[in-house]
């Protein structure tokens, strides 16, 4: 039989008019129930006529014995009031339903608290409800009757609350309408109805997209209310009347997250606010959704005149293909869910699924977006009507309309009698085989493989057309699952996959990418950054779940996503090769410090992508050639400053990113750094000479050379290293003035020189910092000029001014920059210096009162602290210092030898230290320089095990080549006991060391 349109009237009550046999359904069990109902005749005069009328009226008597059969829901509404079935199968059910309205938008006049108005919507909506499933099983309504009528009935129903709760504030002095006997005209409060609510194509059970949007200076607040206050809690009001269950069940499942950011904002957001979210950081989804968007309570001439605004944002100017590729993106992403890869009709998702509801509105609304800026004709509400828009457009076929109109009216009637079950928004079929059978009946079919029959055609009709539009794209996520944030809420499948891939809390996951596709990252609120963000996540969040600690290196990404202006270069990166995702994942979970160096300058991940990455033989010479070839040619000294640091920032990266990939071993990545530094001063040095020569011209037959000690000096740098530099310069005294127009004395001269370098090394530009430097190695510290001349430092040393701690120094003095002849000299001078006859007695005590001083002035901050804590590297190293002051006169070799551990070594190849005792430092040595190492190419800062993410320690402690954290602390412990030891026997007891507080 056709159903008839909602509007037409036969003068027939809608019993008369149902035709039999429409829902099959299990004779036996109804007439059960349907006995049990009418059995009340003798007390019920209603029942006594039902009967009456049912025993006259076949079809509708069918229909009210397959509502007993097959929905629990309905009959409890049938049975409840006799004489409202009795009435709803009596009046036609247009005029019944055109009464429910009216008595739906009115009630709010009549009723004297919040109570009595929740009693009466909610008694009005079971009735409606009653008409309305009536109608549609009984075939008098055709689906956009039936939609139109739960629309309908919503938007009453969300009026008659607004209208109740304004004239509420009305009463108790806090607002003040223009019009009291319709206060919602001019109240500045419009609520606007997204999703099927908003297009008029409203589910028999669904929850309702609504969004309250208010204007600031427009609402006539009064007494102590504040607009933004007033809004919010008529928001709240609007939610409990509707939602909220009582005893006569619920009128709406109330949904305000399609607001702008609903993560970050009140549940009532002013229009300005939402006017320039929209402009800024609005997502093509959101667009998707406004299509559907409408006015239904409140002040609605001012939600039109805010939708007729926001009309640029939602339809572009020019054909928005790239809309096209973010909407599949979606789609997709769903596609990736297990179970949506093929159509089934068990468990099947109707909506969601292969070949569901879903597909068909994308198939609308993404060629909506993409060509409705420019058709005008194209940018309706409602589903249908815009696949018949198409066809007239001319951008789909007749045929194609056709098979999607019959799908979709098809798919939406199963989702109706699925929801009227158990007033359930559900979207899934039943799985029990037995539950299927039954369900398959409701529909109207005489068994599941009939039904099944036709949910695979038309399923297979909307794959067939949607596959024209989308399937030729890549696919964005892998088996692993779905993975969907788009929308508010989170995605249970989605979810599950995140578990699977590593994530221990998935939800805070999935709200943190979500918030990135709302723009609450500057990074990410370009359109492109999302766009290729978009296509990024299935393939981050897989290589993030890889990492030593996913949870921790997502939060490190959101952490950088804050800081940086802009992602699209890093993003964009990311996905061009998987060798860089995987190593960028990598740093994010075990070496935060590299990561926070990548998300500030994307271009360093440029040096991962060459071959020569994989390539871990370095030297200085090769070194230095790499890093000016970065520089290029600079246009000015402040370019060139630029240039340096991001050079160096490029190199260091590099370094560190070998060292975490296993290129570069510890000892070889100490190297590495110390190369790049030197090469740095190198570069510095010949930059600042030129600016200063090209002002002050040149001493004549000046020399000068740049020393670097500490780290620097003995090759021992780590990610974090600062520099130790000393300036030594020559000069003919008989010609100590500069030969530029701007001529200085030699002291004046060097010393300024001086200065420059130290301030091309340590200025902050647009481009960051260098390195830290410190110059108090030189003779007298910062009690003498900052550039030394060549005669002075020798009279200095050759004097005995120069105390114990300032000839340690010299043992990890090397020349790094400047003139080779005078480096040379000085070189000569220092091993001569250290090869000076000492007693070992009287350089031990002095070595024991300096680590004493350090350890009262500098402390240590706790067991992790292996360079100041008893027993760590600064003993290691003063024992190598001490060995070579004290040795060197009679092993002169042991002043040119570089590096700690290779001091150690020469000490015990020649006997200087016991067998035992040299191996046992050696290993020392390796272990605690290794794990230095480790802890600062991975945290900035003090390395404080209990707040360092565990995942670090885990790495650090594999790395190490220790099984776990805790045989690792308990390994580094008992190694400086064994250290601290050997500096006792070998150099002399140490006072109690102060720890830092």
């Amino acid at each position: 039989m056709a159903k008839r349109g909602r509007g037409e009237e036969t003068g027939l009550g809608a019993g008369a008019r149902i035709a039999p046999g429409l829902i099959p359904f299990d004779r036996k069990s109804a007439e059960r129930r349907l006995d049990d109902l009418l059995a009340d005749a003798a007390r019920h005069a209603a029942s006594a006529q039902l009967a009456e009328r049912l025993s006259q009226w076949r079809g509708a008597r069918d229909v009210v014995s397959a509502l007993a059969d097959h929905s629990p829901f309905l009959w409890s509404l049938a049975a409840a009031d006799p004489a409202r079935l009795l009435s709803l199968l009596t009046d036609d059910p247009e005029t019944r339903r055109l009464h429910i309205l009216a008595e739906t938008r009115a009630c709010w006049r009549d009723a004297a608290d919040q109570p009595a108005i929740m009693r009466r919507l909610r008694q009005l909506r079971g009735e409606h409800a009653l008409l309305v499933a009536l109608a549609d099983c009984g075939g008098l309504w055709p689906l956009e009757a039936t939609t139109a009528a739960l629309t309908d009935f919503a938007d009453a129903a969300v009026g008659a609350c607004v209208r109740f709760i304004l004239n509420e504030a009305r009463e108790a002095g806090r607002f003040t309408p223009v019009d009291s006997e319709n206060p919602e005209v001019g109240c500045g409060i419009v609520i606007l109805a997204l999703g099927k609510h908003g297009a008029g194509e409203l589910n028999y059970s669904s929850d309702i997209d609504l969004v309250v949007f208010y204007e600031p200076d427009g609402v006539p607040v009064a007494g102590r209310a504040e607009p933004p206050s007033f809004s919010i809690k008529l928001a709240q009001g609007l939610v409990k009347l509707l939602q909220e269950r009582t005893g006569d069940g619920y009128v709406f499942r109330v949904d305000l997250r399609l607001r702008p950011d609903p993560g970050s904002t009140a549940v009532a957001v002013s229009l300005p606010s939402a006017f320039t979210y929209y402009e800024t950081v609005g997502q093509n989804w959101e667009r998707a959704a406004f299509i559907k968007a409408r006015a239904v309570a409140g002040d609605i001439a001012l939600g039109e005149r805010f939708l007729a605004d926001l009309t640029p944002f939602i339809w572009r100017k020019y054909f928005d293909f790239a809309a096209i590729a973010d909407i599949h993106a979606m789609k997709r992403q769903i596609h990736a869910a297990r179970g949506h890869e093929a159509i089934a009709v068990a468990g099947h998702d109707i909506k969601l699924g292969r070949g569901g509801i879903r597909e068909i509105e994308f198939f609308v609304q993404t060629q909506q977006l993409v060509f409705g800026g420019r058709r005008p004709a194209l940018r309706g509400r409602r589903t249908l009507d815009m696949l018949d828009a198409l066809v007239t457009e001319g951008w789909i076929t007749a045929q194609a309309r056709d098979d999607l109109s019959a799908a979709y009216r098809f798919l939406r009637t199963v989702e109706h009698r699925l929801q009227m079950v158990a007033d359930e928004q559900t979207q899934r079929l039943p799985r029990d085989a037995g539950e299927l059978a039954d369900f398959s009946r409701f529909c109207g079919f005489e068994d599941q493989a009939a039904f099944a029959d036709a949910l695979t055609h038309e399923a297979q009709a909307v794959q067939k057309h949607y596959a024209l539009l989308f399937e030729e794209a890549p696919e964005l996520a892998s088996d692993v699952g779905s993975l969907v944030f788009t929308g508010t809420s989170d995605d249970p499948e989605t979810l599950e996959t995140l578990q699977a891939l590593g994530f221990q809390d998935p939800a805070r996951v999935a709200e943190t990418i979500r918030g990135w596709h709302f723009g609450r990252r500057p990074a990410v609120r370009s359109a492109r950054a999302r766009e290729v963000l978009t296509e990024l996540t299935p393939a981050l969040l897989t290589a993030l779940g890889r990492s030593a600690d996913p949870d921790a290196a997502l939060a490190a990404l959101d952490e950088a996503f804050g800081h940086m202006l802009a992602a699209v270069e890093l993003l964009s990166m990311l996905r061009s090769s998987e060798r860089l995702l995987t190593l960028f994942a990598d740093l994010l979970g075990s070496a935060p410090r590299l990561a926070d160096v990548v998300a500030s300058s994307p271009h360093v991940l440029d040096a991962v992508i060459d071959p020569a990455f994989l390539d871990p033989t370095r030297s200085d010479a090769t070194t230095e050639a790499r890093l000016a070839g970065l520089v290029g040619e600079a246009s000015s000294f402040e370019d060139f400053l630029d240039r340096i640091r991001g050079a160096a920032r490029q190199e260091n990266f590099l370094v560190g990113a070998q060292f975490l990939t296993g290129i570069l071993s510890p000892k070889a990545v100490g190297e590495a750094y110390s190369a790049v530094a030197q090469a740095v001063v190198r570069l510095c040095f010949a930059a600042v000479e030129r600016e200063f020569a090209a002002q002050h011209g040149r001493v004549p037959g000046g020399r000068a050379a740049v020393f670097g000690f500490g780290r620097l000096g003995s090759r021992e740098m780590t990610a974090t290293s600062d520099l130790d530099l000393v300036m030594l310069y020559d000069f003919d005294a008989d010609n100590s003035r500069s030969d530029g127009e701007r001529p200085l004395e030699a002291l004046v001269y060097y010393t300024r020189l001086t200065q420059r370098l130290v301030s091309a090394l340590t200025v902050p530009t647009r481009r960051g910092r260098l390195y830290e430097v410190d110059m108090r190695l030189r003779p007298s510290g910062n009690k003498g000029p900052v550039a030394t001349q060549f005669r002075s430092f020798l009279a200095y040393h050759d004097d005995g001014e120069a105390e114990t701690w300032e000839r340690m120094a010299l043992t990890r003095a090397r020349a790094v920059a400047g003139d080779v002849s005078l480096g040379d000299e000085a070189t000569a001078a220092i091993q001569s210096i250290l090869r000076n006859p000492r007693a070992a007695s009287e350089v031990a005590r002095d070595v024991a009162s300096m680590r004493q001083l350090i350890a009262v002035e500098k402390g240590d901050a706790g067991p992790w602290d292996l360079k100041m804590a008893p027993g760590g590297l600064v003993d290691l190293e003063f024992m190598a210092q001490y060995l070579v002051l004290a040795q060197a006169h009679a092993h002169p070799a042991i002043s040119g030898v570089v590096g700690t551990g290779e001091v150690l070594a020469f000490a015990t190849r020649n006997g200087l230290l016991g067998p035992e005792q040299g191996e046992e430092l050696r290993v020392a040595y390796t272990l605690l320089s290794d794990v230095f190492q480790w802890q600062r190419l991975t945290v900035d800062g003090p390395f404080d095990a209990k707040v360092v993410a565990p995942a670090v320690l885990r790495r650090i402690a594999a790395a190490i080549g220790m099984p776990d954290v805790k045989v690792l602390t308990s390994d580094l412990k008992e190694t400086r006991g064994r250290v601290r030891a050997h500096f006792e026997h070998i150099i002399g007891a140490v006072g109690k060391s102060a720890r830092k507080k």
